[in-house]
């Protein structure tokens, strides 16, 4: 008996190099697109071992979760590292970036991300990246929570490693991303005698036995169903358009952010300008004496559905996360999540305003 999932053709090279061509048409990007071959901490941690180390003076930004960990892996490398860190509650700025080069002149490597889906701001990519150009240094973006949900343009940005994963606001699965590279990182990875090489990580080998080979033998067997589900991932953004997508996503963050702020007892948006918000999940402060844990378990508890989550680590106890992107990047999703908020704190004893809020997301999402 046969099998959808399991009994398919074997996929051809050409098949594959299509893909990576239709996702840097989605970025863009005329720089070399390599599709890895696992989720998106792979390309991640193999673009910084590839081009950081001893000698490289890196200025990392901290906005969120993962640039903290971006530093962590900068600084086993071997690199200086110099942290930008910003409340988790804004965004970084230009003018901060340039002081922080007007401080250290020596930066040559700037790591960013993008949209922390973990804490729900989103970065002026383009700004920074033109205070990165005049510096002359290599810019490492991590753009797996934006792509799909907002403008990811490496070229015009001056992005040299992009970092993209299908599993957010893509709408596919979590065990495919890629990365386009620019010649600028290439030479700077060639350069680097610690560049990981025979190794799961290496981009350098999928250079040297795909990219330079012409594309026409896989280096390995690929991951062949994540492989399709990122081709079909691109598909669906070409049919509805990535402008119509984006827009979904963009009214999805304004419709929470409103029925939030409607909604009342003490509930606000944890991102306080709304410009610093992503588009691909608001988070919000939970009231005052509420735990966020307590109010998103009683929510799922009621329905396990919902596109909920509390915030990581010590932000469990005050950020509730709601995660409108992919397929939940619609107008239900906000809806049955401020619905379930409300049901949630009034149990808690907090008076809410379910129906101003209702209202308010309604406008907001027009």
């Amino acid at each position: 008996m046969t099998h959808p999932f399991l009994d398919l053709a074997p996929l051809t090279a050409a098949r594959f190099a299509s893909i990576e061509d239709r996702v840097a048409r989605l970025l863009g990007t005329e720089q070399d697109v390599v599709i890895m071959q696992g989720e998106a901490l792979l390309p991640l941690e193999g673009a910084i071992r590839a081009t950081a180390g001893p000698g490289t003076t890196a200025l990392n930004v901290i906005t969120g979760p993962y640039g903290q960990t971006f530093g962590d892996w900068l600084r086993d490398c071997g690199a200086t590292v110099i942290d930008l860190a910003v409340p988790f509650h804004t965004a970084v700025t230009a003018a901060q970036v340039r002081d922080a080069f007007a401080a250290h002149p020596g930066i040559d490597f700037v790591s960013l991300v993008h949209a922390e889906a973990a804490t729900g701001n989103t970065n002026p990519v383009a700004a920074v990246g033109e205070v990165a150009r005049e510096h002359g240094a290599l810019f490492y973006l991590d753009a797996v929570a934006s792509v799909g949900a907002e403008p990811v343009l490496p070229d015009a940005w001056g992005v040299d490693l992009c970092v993209i994963g299908a599993q957010k606001a893509m709408g596919g699965p979590a065990g495919v991303s890629a990365v386009s590279v620019s010649e600028r990182a290439w030479a700077r990875m060639a350069a680097n005698p610690a560049a990981p090489r025979r190794s799961y990580l290496s981009l350098l080998d999928w250079k040297e036995r795909w990219t330079d080979g012409g594309r026409r033998a896989l280096p390995h067997a690929p991951a062949q169903l994540e492989m399709l589900a990122l081709e079909a991932c691109v598909e669906r953004i070409e049919a509805e358009g990535p402008e119509t997508v984006m827009d979904r996503h963009r009214a999805a963050a304004a419709a929470t952010r409103a029925g939030a702020l409607a909604l009342g007892g003490g509930l606000e948006p944890y991102v306080r300008e709304a410009r610093d918000a992503a588009p691909v999940a608001t988070t919000l402060r939970a009231p005052a004496g509420v735990a966020a844990s307590d109010l998103v378990a009683r929510a799922l508890a009621a329905d396990p559905a919902l596109a909920l989550a509390a915030g990581g680590g010590a932000l469990a106890k005050e950020m509730i996360r709601v995660n409108h992107y992919g397929a939940q990047a619609t107008r239900g999703t906000v809806l049955a999540a401020l619905t379930s908020l409300a049901t949630a704190l009034t149990a808690h004893g907090v008076t809410v305003r379910l129906e101003a809020a209702l209202e308010a997301a309604e406008a907001a999402w027009r």
